[in-house]
């Protein structure tokens, strides 16, 4: 009996003494993924390459992904915008001044503080390949440059149309993925990223990547050689599609994303799947040095959180006092902390589109007049028409 109390009493003790330990590990394993990464900053750059009205879907994919990534943390400072075609301000848009990622109408991508660096025709493959390696006139505005360093993280994401080994810019040039090749090993050499991601969404996206070269980058695309990318959700109000497949289902998984989330690359991989894309969605990881399974999405999509140096030891496992309120009677009042209400993106992706408001068609009332003064004149004539007047 005394042994087997004995034996209760050592494991007992051998518990107290491993819980401390496994915690540590914890605690350091967590320290570790965050320091490996290496970056120090965050930059996105962002291109649409597409102009003309029934290319809206482009213009809202590149919107989702900037209200993304603006949601995350990265600022307008750090964002570089590329826009070929101004969908909010097109004549033919019905409601001015918005472009709606969803057919429910309630998710404008646009908002009230996009800042748009390149547009129109400024979206050349020369400006991009420019801001990509830095060669850029030196009267050219800071929020144009991409002023990234070797202790950068940078996303970049392309949208528009595309074949077998090219992307099309405004229907005039395209750019080869040799040249986008080139320009990310300019990058490298030039120390301007940390690590790269390059993201795409057109017909053929994996031919895109087949030619790159340079080390710490990860690619993904909507689409293998030889497939189309299709777009999403049809509108009959605005007469376009509304996004690309893959980009919708890409802003599903992001709005499940929060700064402190710790979803990994493997995650992002799984977005989309041919089921649901009909296409095939590609990525590359041969050229990234670090396991794609410990690369959280916010080293990409997300930004670097300010911290305070400080000498003073802090107690990590004291319990955070809640603010305390004294009210009138003297009594002490714990006032409950919570979040401010967020816009719910999720529900308004897989609500159902709401019931519209009948209007009559253009030219019903017009019609309609025709018609009652055709029966008039048909009854009583023209000679009776002085009663009316």
């Amino acid at each position: 009996m005394d042994y087997y109390n004995l034996m209760t009493i050592c494991a007992f003790i051998h518990l107290l003494v491993s819980i401390p330990h496994a915690y540590s590990n914890y605690v350091e394993n967590k320290a570790g993924q965050f320091f490996n990464s290496g970056h120090t900053n965050n930059w996105a750059v962002l291109v649409c390459t597409s102009r003309f009205w029934f290319n809206y879907r482009h213009v809202a994919n590149t919107l989702s992904v900037y209200r993304s990534v603006k949601r995350l943390g990265i600022p307008d400072s750090h964002i570089v915008l590329m826009l070929a075609d101004d969908m909010a301000c097109n004549y033919r848009n019905p409601k001015p001044a918005t472009v709606f990622s969803h057919k429910n109408m309630e998710l404008n991508v646009y908002g009230d503080d996009v800042e748009v660096d390149y547009r129109g025709y400024e979206v050349t493959v020369e400006n991009f390949l420019r801001v990509l390696t830095g060669r850029l006139p030196p009267s050219t505005p800071r929020s144009k440059r991409l002023l990234s360093d070797d202790r950068s993280n940078i996303l970049i994401y392309l949208t528009g149309h595309g074949g077998n080994g090219f992307l099309k810019f405004q229907d005039s040039e395209e750019i080869s993925n040799m040249e986008l090749a080139d320009a990310f090993e300019q990058m490298w050499q030039k120390r301007r990223y940390n690590e790269l991601l390059f993201i795409i969404d057109t017909c053929q996206g994996a031919s895109m990547y087949e030619r790159f070269y340079s080390p710490n980058l990860m690619a993904l695309a909507s689409s293998q050689v030889g497939e189309d990318s299709l777009s999403h959700q049809p509108d009959l109000a605005i007469g376009v599609h509304l996004m690309d497949k893959y980009t919708f289902y890409l802003l599903e998984f992001l709005e499940e994303v929060h700064p402190a989330s710790q979803a990994n690359m493997n995650d992002l991989f799984k977005v989309c799947p041919q089921s649901q894309c009909v296409s095939t969605p590609g990525h590359r990881t041969d050229l990234f040095q670090r396991d794609p399974g410990s690369v959280l999405i916010t080293d990409f999509f997300g930004s670097v959180r300010k911290v305070e140096i400080t000498k003073d030891t802090i107690n990590l496992m004291s319990s955070v006092q809640p603010p305390i309120q004294r009210s009138g009677s003297g009594d002490m009042q714990i006032e409950s902390l919570t979040y401010v209400d967020q816009l719910p993106v999720a529900e308004i992706i897989h609500q159902k589109p709401k019931q519209k408001d009948w209007h009559p068609p253009d030219g019903f009332i017009l019609g309609l007049w025709t018609l009652i003064l055709l029966v008039f004149f048909k009854t009583y004539g023209i000679k009776h028409l002085k009663h009316i007047f």
